[in-house]
Formats: structure tokens, sequence, C-alpha cells
């Protein structure tokens, strides 16, 4: 019995630190912030600076990040990025790249981390309607990758 306990509480002290993923459609936000990681890891601030300039993320399409400088064409659509951890914490930075609307209803900005509610959406180049659900543009892992770069822009 005593080896059961201690197995249990290594499994709880080895496994506990990560909770498990949080769809898209049960993310829970308040005044547009999310109190808890999407992913249930921390975000990897080197691998946020990659989607910052590349694949669904390109966040430097609409946004300056003067730390990014040696990345030409950075957009003037959105705020620049510079000072963002200083602007807002980890919770808003975290709403404000899942689903920028919840803090900001009329904003331009995509959400990165939604699958449902979309007003016709398209399939691709084709021209019609999109058929079944949609996939986010980000998974929960690389949305808490961007937070974790985000905060790292300070003044």
């Amino acid at each position: 019995m005593k080896r059961l306990v201690i197995s249990a509480t290594a499994a709880v002290v080895a496994f506990g630190a990560y909770a498990a993923e949080v769809a898209p459609t049960e993310v829970v936000y308040e005044d547009g912030a999310v109190a808890t990681s999407l992913s249930g890891n921390a975000g990897n601030p080197d691998e946020g600076a990659v989607i910052m300039n590349k694949g669904a993320g390109n966040c430097i399409a609409c946004h300056q990040v003067s730390a990014l400088s040696n990345l030409p064409f950075q957009g003037e659509i959105g705020p620049p990025l510079d000072g963002a951890g200083d602007r807002w914490s980890e919770n808003e930075l975290r709403g404000i790249v899942a689903n920028a609307k919840n803090m900001f209803p009329d904003t331009m900005m995509p959400s990165f981390y939604k699958t449902e509610g979309f007003i016709r959406p398209g399939d691709a180049d084709t021209g019609k309607a999109a058929d079944g659900g949609l996939d986010p543009l980000l998974t929960a892992q690389q949305v808490e990758d961007v937070v974790a770069y985000l905060l790292t822009l300070e003044e």
C-alpha cells in the first residue's frame, strides 16, 4: 500500500504541472484575458519569435517589432508591439493572441485560436464556402510561444 501511495504521488508530481490542452471552444475569457495556459505548458520565446515572422502567425505583417528589425516589410495596420510585455499581462496577451475581438471588438486582428463563429469562411482559393470544421490558425502551444515572446518586449 505504501508503494502505491508513493507511486501515485510521484505521478502527480511528474505530470501534475502539465494540464491538458484547452480546446478552442473551451477557452474561458474574462474581460478578454485568459488565465490559464492553453497548452498546459510554458511558452518558448525563441519559438514565438519564429512564429512572429512565418506561417499562420506572421505577426509582423501587421505589426512593427524593433527587436525583429532584421525582418523586412513590417506592417503598420496594427500597433507596434514594442513594450507589449509592459503594457499587458501574460493573461491579457494570451487572450489577445487567441481572440483579440474579446478585448478589442472592432479590431481587424484575426482570431488565432478559434474554430467556430466565423462569417462564411472560404475554402482556400476556390471561391466556395468551407466544408466541415476549421482548425485554429495557431496551435495552443504556438499561442503560448507567441505570448512568451511578447512578454520579452519591454520598454
